[in-house]
């Protein structure tokens, strides 16, 4: 069974086909008994972590902590797999960038921070293919298109 908690921070209400797309996500990457947690921020607080975790002073849609990263993590034979920010003013402006809507943006930065918090990342070209395939790949599951 997976866990996981949404912090919405009153900055973000209609969220409820998260849980569906996440779901999809853990299933694909054969993930069970895992907990994370979500939690949705300002753009002040995302520049914020921004500045303190990785050094660069702005704005930004996700940040990942993957805690599996130092060692893994498990308590009563659940992972604990971390904490992804999603800046929803960020995420809002990143789906009127791109022309679709909040739904598929919000998914996308959702996705995006699981996978780097069960090892994905996108700093080589190659990884980059195989991260972004996995994304579209889910999002088409969950019946989330652009």
């Amino acid at each position: 069974m997976n866990e996981f908690t949404i912090i919405d921070n009153n900055l973000y209400k209609d969220y409820s086909y998260l849980e569906k797309v996440l779901n999809i996500a853990l299933d694909h990457e054969k993930i069970t008994n895992a907990c994370f947690s979500i939690i949705f921020v300002d753009n002040t607080e995302i520049q914020k972590i921004n500045k303190e975790y990785r050094h660069i002073d702005r704005v930004t849609d996700v940040i990942s902590f993957a805690f599996e990263d130092a060692a893994d993590l498990v308590y009563n034979d659940i992972r604990v797999l971390g904490d992804i920010y999603i800046c929803i003013p960020r995420m809002q402006e990143q789906a009127i960038e791109y022309g679709h809507s909040e739904k598929r943006e919000l998914s996308f930065l959702c996705v995006h921070g699981l996978l780097h918090l069960l090892g994905y990342d996108h700093l080589k070209k190659e990884d980059e293919t195989i991260m972004f395939a996995l994304q579209e790949l889910i999002l088409n599951e969950a019946n989330i298109t652009r």
